[in-house]
């Protein structure tokens, strides 16, 4: 009881040490909306896309090989190998890229300075990746967790400072040491200088890592590594083209910039959705193998995805019944708001990849992992293919629609993929009538104008819908109640 104890509290203060982060990101969201205009918040949008990117090429797998290798292999020659490995190809792309800013700055049509600080926050970034993964692997959940929320606190302090204080504290004191470091109209370059102070304020916090390094490196195991490690970076490549790739596509095929602010601003309205879904796949991923030598194994991963359907379902409706009073809190500046229409389908396509991570479970349990990376791949190709074909027709409207076909599809296909390896008795039928309900009451809650403004429909529609749901799960409720 014990182990699983201890399992349970480390994947609790894990979770916590992820969601917080976001949170926080969510903060920052009306404070860059309240001090940018769309177009300036389209470049901090497409800039973080890419970050997405090349920090899933930057750690090529090694961080995933390295929890495969170290309750295996020599501990010692795992973490010192791993961490040469990506020292040197972290510096290795900092000398390339500083060298070639230029030549990346025009081919993305992003300013010089902007893309310096991008690369400097890159390699700082994969400069912690062993000493994270390290603290993880020897059971230190509470430092990781001090130290990965340090890191967001720090930087949204920094966020604060640069965008709200110093411009008053400069107008105030125009002679003085801190009017120097004030840029008039400089907002997305501060934005960027905070990262790279909160990076770089992240290695000095873990460095002690590199001075006791014994740098000792065994091009045998790393060989090893790097073949488990590849197949993974290509399936997180895979995974960012979905999660991100659609703004600096919106870009590339000339959508206006302002238009680009706008959707990426109400995109952040399916934090709620992605915080929903990242606090559930940490506490219950454990669970899932915990419980995997079980009999009733399948039976017990059909109820738990039912209930986060359920659950899922209800956050579905509610973000989206009361969207409009969001925006005025999140969105500062009304023209951000000529995007919501998305905002409905961008909650669901997260809804739809949080389904899939709950089906997910059958290629963990049945060690065929390949498969998640074959159908991430599949939802790359549908995200690129809907984009190409959408934007030119329905602008950034297209890009949201490819979200949800992209994780819409990779749901599905998981799902007949599972039946075949690995059979769950899921509960189609409530399941589905509770998305479909869901995604009904959402659409005439929003996209009918007389219900959409009175906000009547869509408390009434969120109480029935609830209503509904009791009345459907009412003897699994009273069971649970009378256990407790």
């Amino acid at each position: 009881m014990s182990v699983y104890k201890n399992l349970f509290k480390q994947t609790a203060i894990y979770g916590i040490a992820t969601v917080v982060p976001r949170m926080f990101s969510f903060i920052l969201t009306p404070l860059y909306t309240g001090v940018m205009d769309n177009a300036k918040y389209a470049d901090v949008s497409i800039i973080f896309s890419w970050l997405v990117f090349f920090n899933v090429i930057l750690a090529y797998g090694m961080e995933t090989a390295f929890f495969r290798f170290y309750n295996s292999s020599d501990k010692k020659q795992v973490v010192s190998t791993t961490t040469i490995s990506l020292f040197w190809s972290s510096l290795a792309f900092l000398s390339i890229a500083l060298l070639s800013r230029n030549f990346l700055a025009e081919a993305a049509e992003i300013d010089t300075e902007y893309i310096t600080y991008t690369i400097w926050v890159l390699a700082l970034d994969a400069l912690v990746i062993v000493p994270f993964s390290k603290l993880r692997a020897e059971g230190r959940p509470m430092v990781y967790a001090a130290i990965k929320i340090g890191n967001v606190v720090f930087n949204l302090f920094l966020n604060i400072f640069f965008l709200l204080w110093l411009p008053h504290l400069a107008a105030n004191n125009p002679d003085s040491f801190i009017a120097t470091l004030y840029v008039p109209d400089f907002e997305v370059g501060y934005v960027f200088v905070a990262n790279v102070m909160a990076s770089l304020a992240t290695l000095l916090v873990v460095l002690p890592h590199y001075i006791k390094l014994s740098w000792h490196f065994n091009a045998t195991l790393w060989k090893s590594m790097m073949r488990y490690a590849l197949p993974i970076m290509v399936a997180g490549i895979a995974f960012a083209i979905n999660e991100t790739f659609d703004r600096p596509l919106l870009k590339f095929m000339d959508v206006a910039p302002h238009e680009i602010g706008a959707y990426a601003a109400c995109y952040r309205l399916a934090l709620f959705m992605t915080l929903f879904t990242t606090a559930f796949r940490l506490g219950i991923e454990p669970f899932f193998f915990s419980h995997a030598g079980n009999a009733n194994a399948p039976q017990t991963y059909a109820t738990v995805t039912k209930y986060f359907v359920i659950f899922g379902s209800v956050i579905l409706l509610g973000v989206v019944a009361f969207a409009d009073l969001l925006k005025i809190i999140l969105l500062r500046d009304e023209s951000f708001w000529e995007a919501m229409d998305v905002v409905p389908l961008i909650i669901l396509a997260n809804f739809f990849l949080g389904i899939y991570t709950n089906l997910s479970v059958w290629y963990k349990l049945s060690d065929k992992t390949k498969m998640g990376a074959y159908i991430s791949i599949v939802g790359a190709v549908v995200t690129l293919s809907f984009n190409f074909a959408l934007i030119p027709v329905w602008g950034y409207m297209g890009s949201a629609i490819a979200t949800v076909a992209a994780y819409g599809t990779m749901m599905v296909v998981s799902y007949y993929m599972g039946a075949k390896y690995y059979p769950i008795p899921y509960d189609l039928k409530k399941m589905g009538l509770y998305v479909g309900l869901s995604v009904g009451l959402s659409a005439l809650t929003f996209y009918v104008p007389v219900l959409r403004h009175t906000y009547v429909f869509g408390i009434v529609a969120l109480f029935v819908f609830m209503a509904i749901i009791y009345r459907g799960e009412k003897e699994t409720l009273q069971r649970i109640l009378k256990r407790k």
